[in-house]
């Protein structure tokens, strides 16, 4: 911080910083301890932040002086490519930063273009829908539909956004546009629907499902991020009703049976698993796009995808749990992440979290929902429960491998 400038000056500066981090995705305790570097180096002898998802209040001192500040935050969203660059300037060893310097670095972050167009990424989502139609036992037919459907379904959530429209309409918008266009290339094959185009029913909304936020939150919850973990949790599970609630009346209005995953088959099968592998890779890619990550870490993150993926169903095909198995492919990929975002010079978060959004149980939360609408309270019971079990799993998962490799996680501060 320069002379000229005034703690509250300052402290406006370093709010907005994360503001953006925040807005961007990131955990509240990445944002709050990015915060903390900045404060640093922006001469700031003293910081105590407090984050919710939609505000933020930090107090500072310096010397005999003590500024308050609050900020309102913005509807977040995804962004991975925003993450890195914010982390990047605030782990910056270049010096002191002044508030005009940080300010005017924050305007070229937050005005620079997205990576990708709005059709490469809706063709990213259209092979991740199918690929992740094909990986639950979807067919030839219900994955064509499904990737199709969710190439249309992602382009028109995209354009909705541009014109800043409310986040839940949109979801439920594009959740009955999707889900009735997947209908509707059903019908036009000729063909009655089966379990495996239900699979593909389900699985070409994925998109929607709000996974990131999902795991942020309870990674937030073991970092004692409560405020802001509970109020990430909440905003995820709107989205995850607002999609549910689109797809429920497009299944009420067709007629169309959600029905109960497939079992996994228990036979070492080396064509099946390099096709799994292949739509672990596709998937993973496909996702990484859609939060705008550089070329680098979409192919980091297909890799992370396969290789954890591979080891979930591997184990699951074995006979082992699919929370369990989950958590063990979570481990990995967290492991792996750990070692190598020294040499990508990325936030592990960006290579993390987009990897094991394809180990989401968008099939089970769907169920849930779409089973309670229908009266169907003990199936969609198990259901919730199954989800609930799974998701927790790819948090743990994540956590353990932070804790293995951090030594911070293992303090409590």
């Amino acid at each position: 911080m320069t002379p000229d400038d005034s703690l509250s000056d300052a402290l406006s500066a370093v709010l907005r910083f994360g503001a953006l981090m925040l807005r961007a995705g990131d955990e509240a305790f990445r944002v709050r301890e990015a915060m903390g570097l900045v404060a640093d180096r922006m001469g700031i002898e003293s910081l105590q932040v407090h984050i919710a998802l939609n505000s933020m209040m930090a107090t500072a001192r310096r010397a005999d002086e003590q500024a308050t500040v609050v900020r309102e935050i913005s509807p977040i969203g995804i962004d991975a490519w925003r993450i890195a660059a914010l982390d990047s300037l605030a782990r910056s060893r270049s010096g002191g930063l002044s508030a005009g310097f940080l300010s005017d670095a924050l305007d070229a972050i937050e005005t620079a273009p997205p990576l990708h167009s709005i059709l490469t990424v809706a063709l990213a989502i259209g092979l991740a829908s199918g690929s992740f139609s094909y990986l639950n036992g979807g067919d030839s037919l219900g994955t064509v539909a499904a990737a199709l459907a969710g190439a249309a379904g992602q382009a028109l959530r995209a354009l909705q956004f541009r014109r800043r429209r409310n986040q839940f309409a949109v979801t439920a918008l594009c959740a009955m546009f999707t889900a009735g266009l997947y209908c509707l290339f059903i019908a036009a094959a000729g063909t009655a629907f089966t379990s495996a185009n239900a699979a593909g029913f389900i699985f070409s909304v994925l998109f929607l499902v709000p996974g990131f936020p999902l795991v942020a939150s309870l990674l937030d919850l073991v970092q004692h991020q409560t405020v802001a973990a509970l109020a990430r949790l909440a905003y995820a599970l709107m989205v995850l009703l607002a999609a549910a609630v689109g797809l429920s009346a497009v299944a009420a209005i067709a007629d169309v049976a959600v029905q109960p995953p497939l079992t996994a088959a228990s036979m070492v099968d080396l064509q099946r698993w390099a096709m799994r592998a292949l739509a672990s890779l596709v998937g993973g890619c496909g996702f990484a796009i859609l939060y705008n990550s550089s070329t680098r870490v979409v192919l980091a993150v297909g890799v992370l995808s396969l290789l954890g993926n591979e080891l979930r169903l591997g184990l699951h095909d074995l006979g082992l749990a699919l929370p369990s198995a989950t958590f063990l492919g979570a481990l990995l990929v967290g492991l792996l992440a750990s070692m190598g975002r020294a040499a990508l010079n990325e936030p592990r978060i960006v290579l993390t979290v987009p990897s094991i959004i394809i180990m989401t149980p968008g099939l089970y939360a769907f169920q849930t929902i779409v089973l309670l609408n229908q009266g169907e309270v003990l199936p969609a019971v198990q259901a919730a429960a199954s989800c609930l079990f799974i998701v927790g799993a790819m948090a743990l998962g994540l956590a353990a491998a932070r804790f293995a490799t951090d030594r911070q996680w293992l303090t409590e501060r």
